[in-house]
């Protein structure tokens, strides 16, 4: 079974969907989940879910003993489901090619530092795009630059909010990002 480790910031939507999809199927597990704030609402998942946690600060991100933490998981893959900090390059070094983000716009549009949550979906809208939608894509040592791994599209209606957009791009995020993962360890 292949062990995923999974950095989020937030609520955890994106990692509970992931942990729910991998339960049901039993190809992989999250085996461990890393988060940069104490009161974020994926470590009540976490324990909720009996999986381990790391709250990490700026000062150890990036460090040996996190690596080794990390490490001691074996993941097959580094998952960033909602994670508001760059990766350090001693973290992409160490472990090439295995870690990927999803961001909530078709990159290269809406990328970049800054570009997250409802600042993404805020952009979106004011520039009256027609569609919007999801990328999957590795991490490397830029803000949302890694090579895509898949995008998903949906398109905005005339009068769409921030947050009617930001609705449907969790519907595109659940779906797709535990499947793209999925994919990702069979190939």
């Amino acid at each position: 079974m292949h062990s995923l480790v999974v950095f989020a910031s937030g609520a955890g939507s994106n990692a509970a969907a992931i942990i729910d999809h991998f339960k049901k199927n039993g190809k992989a597990r999250v085996s461990l989940i890393v988060s940069n704030k104490a009161e974020a609402g994926v470590l009540d998942i976490a324990k909720r879910e009996e999986i381990p946690f790391l709250i990490i600060d700026r000062k150890t991100f990036g460090e040996t003993m996190l690596i080794e933490q990390i490490n001691d998981h074996k993941p097959s893959l580094i998952i960033l489901a909602g994670f508001l900090w760059k990766i350090p390059e001693t973290l992409i070094h160490a472990f090439p090619g295995k870690i990927i983000n999803i961001h909530p716009a078709l990159l290269p549009s809406y990328g970049g530092k800054g570009m997250y949550g409802h600042y993404v979906h805020d952009a979106v809208i004011a520039a009256k795009d027609a569609e919007s939608g999801i990328t999957i894509h590795y991490v490397n040592e830029h803000y949302d630059e890694g090579n895509t791994i898949l995008q998903a599209r949906c398109t905005i209606a005339a009068n769409d909010t921030p947050a009617e957009l930001a609705k449907n791009i969790h519907k595109l995020e659940h779906f797709y990002f535990p499947r793209a993962i999925e994919f990702l360890l069979e190939g």
